[in-house]
């Protein structure tokens, strides 16, 4: 979407379709006093690509959420495509769960070099952003934000403006749940990092007439009752085995099973997911690692620190399974760490 601004240039944010005529988005992003300069842009630069004003019924700046009503023609075969979706509650607990969103960043700004403007420069255009990561749900907690562990951008080379402008708005979920907007990116964080408002706090923070604006319009649920609950992947199910009572001088021979396994994961194999991975965890272990470019040095040189940091060894193999989901490869890593477990905690008995 790109709200018009006093000197008729364009401020862009991203967005999502909750219904045949409403979009949801950050209310800092349509922050204009005119509403009716907005316009909202669907499947950019590809064969299905549609556009049409659209009017600002709802922007609170407390909870940072905006509903937009699209007012000019919305395309034939195209209704049917916008269902309101499930809303989720994000517990107050001690949970990571995994995220996506999509969105429209500034750093995604391309060339198009098969288009050319009035003077012969190529024309521009931002690609889309489809940012995978996880949430520590006790982060930002005086904020009430949920902190994004999102890939970074490969750069920051504007002190004035974030890579990451553009994507305020987009809709982030947990498996098919929509559970937050994104509202910012604090540079002190780090380019890995973004705040997303959460669903179940608009209730706190919206007045009754907004709530049921957002009921009728957007499909939001009239409590947060019926919310959608959300847990992390352990709910229910078997916690993976503790490594947080291995000795710190374990010899090579000795992880070499568990290094195998996780060097052969998608996940710890691409750098990206593996920077991911090392930013969700205790900083120490990016920082006092001694990284190689070669995969099975790098990887063991985390191991070993995260054997000098207790319970890191524990954050490293649950942010794995995190961002892997369930694979047998995986299964594989925590078939390792048990045997790795059970042999040293029966050396420790004969001791």
């Amino acid at each position: 979407m790109r709200p018009r601004t006093a000197d008729g240039t364009g401020r862009r944010g991203s967005g999502y379709r909750v219904g045949r005529r409403w979009v949801l988005t950050a209310a800092h992003v349509v922050r204009d006093p005119d509403g009716s300069a907005t316009t909202v842009r669907f499947e950019a630069d590809r064969a299905g690509e549609w556009t049409a004003p659209a009017h600002v019924v709802l922007a609170s700046e407390k909870a940072d959420v905006a509903l937009l009503e699209i007012t000019g023609a919305v395309p034939e075969g195209v209704h049917s495509t916008a269902e309101p979706p499930p809303y989720g509650a994000v517990p107050d607990a001690d949970e990571t769960l995994p995220i996506t969103a999509l969105g429209f960043p500034r750093f995604k700004l391309r060339e198009d070099r098969m288009r050319r403007l009035d003077d012969g420069s190529p024309s521009q255009y931002r690609d889309s952003c489809h940012a995978t990561g996880m949430t520590s749900v006790l982060s930002n907690r005086r904020e009430g934000t949920l902190e994004l562990a999102v890939g970074p951008p490969g750069s920051d080379p504007e002190p004035d403006r974030s890579p990451w402008e553009g994507m305020s708005g987009a809709a982030v979920w947990h498996e098919g749940t929509l559970i937050g907007l994104i509202s910012a990116h604090h540079r002190a964080d780090g380019l890995g990092r973004l705040a997303a408002v959460r669903v179940d706090r608009w209730y706190e923070q919206l007045t009754g007439a907004e709530l049921e604006l957002l009921r009728q319009c957007a499909g939001l649920p009239a409590s947060p009752s019926a919310l959608v609950p959300v847990a992390g992947p352990s709910g229910g199910t078997e916690r993976p085995v503790s490594l947080a009572h291995l000795p710190d001088d374990l010899p090579l021979r000795e992880l070499n099973g568990l290094l195998t396994e996780l060097t052969a994961l998608p996940t710890v194999r691409d750098h990206t997911s593996l920077a991911l991975v090392l930013d969700s965890i205790d900083p120490a272990i990016a920082a006092m690692s001694p990284r190689s470019p070669a995969l099975r040095p790098d990887v063991f040189g985390i191991l070993r620190t995260c054997l000098r940091y207790r319970g890191t060894l524990d954050q490293l193999l649950e942010a794995i399974r995190l961002m892997e989901g369930d694979s047998a490869g995986l299964a594989r890593v925590d078939q390792e760490a048990m045997e790795l477990s059970r042999r040293h905690r029966r050396a420790d008995e004969r001791r």
